[in-house]
């Protein structure tokens, strides 16, 4: 099933629709995180201001260079030492939608370990928008039966692999570094 989650997921994102897909955290909405008009396509889903930055996988710190202008080193430390999913919010973000990056030039990064996101991401060669799959101002959902069904309308595919884990997920720990190396703790 995983495998042809993943064709499918694919050819959506290649035609610049939106997703809904586990993560290793919570369940989320995704979409080319390079394509301006399913960005915009995910803030409507989620009701969600445009102003409000969203974070991006990667399938490996391999691509980070490509997405960010100066990757610091204590980034590295950070993603090596971190036990649970951590996104980390870096400065210099570019190759992505304008509509992804926040006014102030950063952008959220995490680097997935989840194998279905980290074999989408490989084979669209691109990264992918994940904020969590719930209406904005609502609490994440914690599984996929906790998804409200106004999100399963809105988005052009629902990925059945791991529907049925009714494990209590949550979401990454976010840490903000700044040019000369500050580290900000935004969410544990």
């Amino acid at each position: 099933m995983m495998q042809k989650d993943i064709k499918e997921a694919l050819e959506v994102l290649k035609q610049g629709g939106t997703i809904l897909y586990p993560t290793d955290t919570i369940w989320g909405i995704g979409c080319d995180a390079t394509n301006q008009e399913a960005v915009k396509k995910v803030y409507s889903i989620k009701q969600r201001e445009d102003s409000k930055s969203m974070l991006v996988l990667l399938g490996s710190d391999n691509m980070l260079p490509s997405y960010i202008d100066e990757v610091p080193d204590v980034a590295y430390e950070l993603m090596d030492t971190a036990i649970d999913p951590l996104t980390i919010i870096y400065p210099g973000a570019k190759n992505l939608a304008h509509n992804a990056i926040h006014e102030d030039g950063t952008i959220g990064i995490r680097i997935t370990t989840d194998k279905f996101c980290t074999s989408l991401i490989q084979r669209l060669r691109k990264p992918i928008i994940s904020t969590s799959a719930n209406i904005s101002g609502t609490s994440p959902p914690e599984n996929f039966e906790d998804i409200e069904p106004i999100i399963t309308e809105l988005v052009d595919y629902v990925v059945e692999w791991r529907q049925d884990d009714l494990s209590r997920a949550k979401p990454s720990s976010i840490i903000k570094l700044g040019l000369g190396g500050e580290i900000e703790i935004i969410r544990k």
